[in-house]
C-alpha cells in the first residue's frame, strides 16, 4: 500500500509552518494510522531527515493524546474514534492524506502535530475535584445513587480530554469538555458540597483561556471519541445560572 502524506511541519511555536509532502510505501491495511507515521519516521531517520513530531501514549483510545486533523476531520474519517484507533484500511492505495494539528488559539502549536493543551489542565484545577475525608474507602453501596444518575455521571466522566471538541468547533469552544467535567461531579452526592463554586470557577477559567462560545452546532458530539452528549452543555448553562442566583 502506498499513500502520499501531506503533514504540517513547524519547528517552533514562533516559526512559520507549512505542509510537507511525503511519499510512503510498504504500508498494510492492518497498520494503525500511528504505525504508518512510525513507518514514515523510520524512513526519515534512515535518510537523516527530521522526523514528524506527534503525541501518543496508550494507543488504546483512552488517553486522548494522539489527536490530529486528518483530511479535515478531527481524528479522521469516522465518528467517535480516536486517531490511534484508526487503521489504514480506512484509506485506499494511492490516497493523499492531509495531517494537521488541532487549530485553536487556546491550543498553541509546540512542534509539528503537537499542541499545548495545558489550558484544559487549568480548567480542571478550578474545580474538578471533591473535598472528602481521606481514609478507608466506604462500602460501595453505603451511598445510594439512582442508576439513572450514576449512568449520566459515568457517561460524562468518560471524557478523555483529547480536545477534538475544541478543534472541530467553528468557535473553538471548550464547552463540551468543561460541561463533562462539571456534570460528572455535580450529579453525584460527593460533589454537591462544591457544585455552585465548581461551575462558576470552571466556566470562568474556560473564558479566561480564550475558548469561544458554544452555538450548539453539534460538531463536537460527532467528533468526540467517547460520544459525550451536548446535553451536558445545556445542563452546565442551567447550573451556571442557578449558581449565580444561589451560589
Amino acid at each position: 500500500m502506498k499513500v502520499t502524506f501531506k503533514i504540517w511541519k513547524q519547528d517552533k511555536p514562533e516559526t512559520k509552518g507549512a505542509l510537507k509532502t511525503y511519499e510512503v510505501s510498504g504500508l498494510t491495511e492492518d497498520m494503525s494510522f500511528l504505525e504508518a507515521l512510525d513507518h514514515l519516521n523510520e524512513e526519515l531517520v534512515l535518510k537523516d531527515e527530521a522526523v514528524i513530531a506527534y503525541e501518543y501514549d496508550c494507543r488504546e483510545g483512552i488517553c486522548g493524546q494522539c489527536g490530529v486533523f486528518i483530511n479535515g476531520r478531527a481524528h479522521g474519517p469516522h465518528d467517535n474514534m480516536t486517531t490511534c484507533q484508526l487503521h489504514m484500511r480506512s484509506f485506499k492505495d494511492g490516497d493523499t492524506i492531509v495531517v494537521e494539528p488541532w487549530r485553536a488559539a487556546s491550543f498553541p502549536i509546540i512542534k509539528d502535530l503537537i499542541v499545548d493543551r495545558s489550558s484544559f489542565d487549568r480548567i480542571i484545577e478550578q474545580g474538578a475535584y471533591i473535598t472528602a475525608k481521606t481514609g478507608t474507602a466506604p462500602e460501595a453501596n453505603a451511598i445510594l445513587i439512582p442508576k439513572e444518575i450514576s449512568d449520566q455521571a459515568m457517561d460524562a466522566a468518560a471524557c478523555i480530554g483529547c480536545g477534538a471538541c475544541v478543534a472541530t468547533c467553528k468557535n473553538s469552544s471548550a464547552a463540551l469538555f468543561t460541561s463533562a467535567k462539571i456534570n460528572h461531579l455535580n450529579k453525584l452526592p460527593q460533589g454537591k458540597a462544591e457544585e455552585h463554586q465548581r461551575v462558576k470557577e470552571m466556566t470562568y477559567q474556560m473564558k479566561e483561556e480564550g475558548f469561544g462560545s458554544c452555538t450548539f452546532t453539534g460538531a463536537c458530539e460527532v467528533e468526540c471519541p467517547e460520544g459525550i452528549s451536548i446535553t451536558n452543555i445545556a445542563e452546565m448553562n442551567a447550573r451556571n445560572f442557578k449558581a449565580k442566583l444561589f451560589g
